[in-house]
């Protein structure tokens, strides 16, 4: 997510200045399920709203100097008091089994281990007072975590801020997990469940259907500020899209650049078969009806067979241990339950 919205950024801007009505992202980007009355929503169900925590769990081995994605070293003395910054390195440090010492959230981790704990951060807007406040030996964040100066702010304090390379694919799961384990002083923990990811994600991949290659476009919707982007060939969904045995559609259509506004060409030139979008964006516009509305869609195969494959917010493009849920479901909804498109 975190990514996502760096992408984002500059498309947004153009967006909302063509918008009369645009006030922003329109809402946190925490999950909520998809509405509309879309037929995906039994097999998005399958994305379950909990982690599954390697047993034992770990115990960490510290201090230990670990490599930082910003190209500092960083070293541990202890991770007893743990923040990640992001809900998918969240979703990282509850399944390596280290999900009781982690005491606070960012907005996006949405599953059940995390859901009670204070939120510090809402994606760009890092709290530096709120994390501090909480006494922690060690912050997880990613490299586009932000703002800036409330990072600097809190390794100032003298804590200990490891930066992880934010994820773009799917060859993301492993270098992250093993990178976080590292920097916890678990690295067999690491290892083991990249091998558990891995192995999962690639079972999945094994069932996809062979055949004629659907077109999938990503479309990334905030109907409260009137934003509905397309996704092109560094959107992050890209490597979900062929891993589903599909063709990116805005990639394949010649979108350069991340994000691009929606326009009837761009979506007649993309053709998709199906498209693709968090839960929370499919609620926005009012669900499939809503969706087959946006001007451009409903002339696509995708619109006219109301095609399409909605995902929580939260665990998309998160590319962790949860992955093969969400490619599973993706593979679901885009093929059918019997596998047949």
């Amino acid at each position: 997510m975190r990514r996502l919205r760096n992408r984002l950024a500059g498309a947004l801007l153009s967006v909302l200045a063509l918008s009369l009505t645009a006030t922003g992202c329109g809402g946190s980007s925490e999950a909520a399920p998809g509405g509309g009355g879309s037929t995906s929503s039994p097999a998005e169900a399958s994305v379950a709203n909990r982690v599954e925590p390697l047993a034992p769990g770990p115990e960490p081995r510290l201090p230990v100097t670990v490599p930082s994605a910003d190209g500092e070293r960083v070293t541990v003395q202890a991770a007893e008091r743990i923040v990640p910054l992001s809900g998918s390195l969240s979703e990282i440090v509850f399944t390596l089994g280290l999900g009781n010492r982690v005491v606070a959230r960012d907005v996006t981790a949405t599953f059940e281990q995390a859901a009670k704990l204070p939120v510090v951060t809402r994606g760009h807007d890092v709290s530096a007072e709120s994390v501090l406040s909480l006494r922690p030996d060690l912050v997880l964040a990613e490299t586009t975590s932000g703002p800036e100066e409330a990072v600097d702010q809190i390794r100032a304090a003298g804590v200990p801020v490891l930066f992880v390379e934010a994820a773009g694919g799917l060859d993301d799961v492993g270098p992250r997990i093993r990178a976080v384990a590292g920097a916890l002083g678990v690295p067999a923990a690491g290892k083991e469940l990249t091998r558990r990811s891995e192995q999962r994600i690639e079972a999945v991949r094994k069932g996809v259907p062979h055949g004629e290659k659907p077109r999938v476009a990503f479309l990334y919707l905030r109907g409260s500020a009137s934003v509905y982007l397309i996704g092109g060939k560094d959107s992050g969904a890209g490597s979900l899209i062929e891993a589903a045995g599909a063709v990116d559609a805005g990639a394949a259509s010649g979108l350069a650049k991340d994000f691009t506004a929606i326009t009837s060409e761009a979506l007649v030139k993309a053709a998709p078969d199906a498209i693709l979008v968090m839960s929370k964006g499919l609620e926005s516009v009012g669900g499939v009806d809503g969706l087959v509305k946006i001007p451009g869609v409903a002339q696509t195969p995708a619109g006219m067979d109301r095609r399409i494959v909605s995902v929580e917010d939260g665990v998309l493009l998160n590319y962790g241990p949860r992955t093969d849920q969400v490619l599973k479901s993706v593979v679901a909804q885009l093929y059918g339950e019997d596998g047949a498109e």
